[in-house]
């Protein structure tokens, strides 16, 4: 092979190693540096629609792999995610130090990711901005599910 081919070459996969790099740097300075602030602020108040009126569940169970079910009621925030100072400490490796959290705001309850790398779920459908919750629902973080209930 021409010596010219080799050199481009060499400098792809030096370009490769250097982008893999920053993408892992960033990946660990976003966990380590906790939730970002959500664009917009939180959501506009909720007006009870006939499907979800009556609906705002008041308790989270949350399921978790080789762990015993648990029940929280929904206060006015549960914090969830890996980190002690979480409302909801889960174990699950797929979960952020400060995952997701479930808020009320008027007679609604909602779920916001936190900015965390493997994503929220509700409904098998990804949290990207705050999301109105009702009884049933089920939402999932990795290996974890939460169900809301009354």
């Amino acid at each position: 092979m021409p010596e010219a081919v080799l050199d481009i070459l060499k400098y792809f996969f030096l370009f490769l190693i250097f982008l893999f790099l920053a993408r892992a740097v960033k990946a660990m300075f976003l966990e380590i540096s906790g939730p970002r602030p959500q664009r917009g602020g939180p959501p506009a108040p909720a007006v009870p629609t006939p499907r979800s009126a009556g609906r705002a569940p008041d308790k989270m169970a949350v399921t978790a792999p080789d762990a015993k079910p648990r029940s929280f009621d929904i206060g006015d925030e549960l914090i969830i995610g890996r980190a002690d100072k979480c409302h909801v400490v889960i174990s699950d490796s797929y979960a952020s130090q400060i995952h997701a959290r479930v808020f009320r705001r008027q007679d609604a309850v909602y779920i916001e990711d936190m900015g965390s790398t493997n994503g929220t779920y509700l409904n098998r459908r990804k949290v990207t901005a705050p999301l109105q919750v009702n009884r049933g629902d089920s939402a999932r973080i990795g290996k974890t599910e939460m169900e809301f209930k009354r």
